[in-house]
């Protein structure tokens, strides 16, 4: 299967990078530099020369804070990017698969959200985001829509490496208690995408590594596999006020992967262990 990536500078990119090719698949990775996805000609032409297969779109505008004063570039890159990557996908009736994020939905719930809840963005990137993910279903008959949540991979800044660098700097580290998810292995996530996209089981799921905790547990999760001694501090969110909302809780239910019949992420423990094995190497 030849795969075109998105964003494959990215985190979750060059993970994707790493496995592909090695599940066999053809990989064509792109980045601003090579494809600007917020062009439609550029990308029109582009898939028109690769023709790829099957396209997983991990491109997108990430800086959550600095989206509350980028409304414009934030919605270029989330809605007008995805639209062009979708429709490009439907050019060459390649399989679109969007990675999307928890930021769709509010944050108030106390179960974890499935497929099926209503979103509720409450932050520029979530409505962007959001965006993203309608333009693809009304562009293409083949279209995944994979949200996940807390990533964290190679090459990239990310809680952990945030964690570990505070770590060699300070004694104590104070993180936020009050606000739950499910921090995402980009290699386990990975793992799920490369599977998806050779089965037919079109529609929207929602992939993270299984189990739950806050910041404050994760990161003392973080220096206990890490064999760290630093401190670290319960705050709440309203000690730690930040320009756009984050969600007090945003856990994902993987419904659409238990009844489609593939297997659940691992436990996100187990994750951050294989993340600090490799990270060791």
């Amino acid at each position: 299967m030849k795969v075109l990536i998105t964003g494959a500078n990215g985190q979750l990119g060059q993970s994707l990078m790493e496995l592909l090719p090695a599940k066999g698949m053809e990989i064509i990775p792109t980045d601003r530099d090579v494809m600007d996805i917020t062009d439609w000609e550029q990308c029109r032409q582009f898939f028109l020369l690769y023709r790829p297969e099957a396209v997983i779109h991990a491109a997108a505008y990430t800086a959550v804070d600095r989206a509350e004063a980028e409304p414009d570039e934030a919605y270029r890159v989330n809605a007008v990017g995805t639209r062009n990557v979708a429709a490009a996908s439907a050019l060459v009736d390649a399989k679109c698969c969007v990675v999307s994020t928890d930021y769709v939905f509010d944050g108030t719930a106390s179960t974890p959200y499935r497929e099926f809840d209503l979103p509720n963005p409450q932050t520029m990137y979530g409505r962007t985001k959001l965006a993203g993910e309608q333009l693809a279903m009304s562009l293409s008959s083949r279209w995944f829509i994979v949200r996940t949540a807390w990533l964290y991979g190679p090459g990239g800044s990310n809680f952990v490496e945030t964690m570990l660098k505070l770590a060699g700097e300070r004694d104590s580290i104070t993180v936020v208690n009050d606000q739950f998810g499910s921090p995402t292995h980009t290699a386990d996530l990975s793992h799920f995408l490369a599977e998806l996209i050779q089965t037919e089981f079109y529609g929207l799921y929602h992939a993270a590594n299984s189990g739950s905790c806050s910041w404050f547990e994760f990161a003392i999760a973080i220096m206990e596999e890490a064999g760290l001694s630093t401190e670290i501090r319960p705050c709440t969110t309203e000690e730690f006020p930040r320009p756009a909302p984050r969600p007090g809780y945003s856990v994902l239910d993987a419904m659409a992967i238990r009844t489609n019949g593939f297997a659940p992420l691992p436990p996100w423990r187990q994750g951050l262990k294989d993340y600090l094995a490799r990270r060791r190497k």
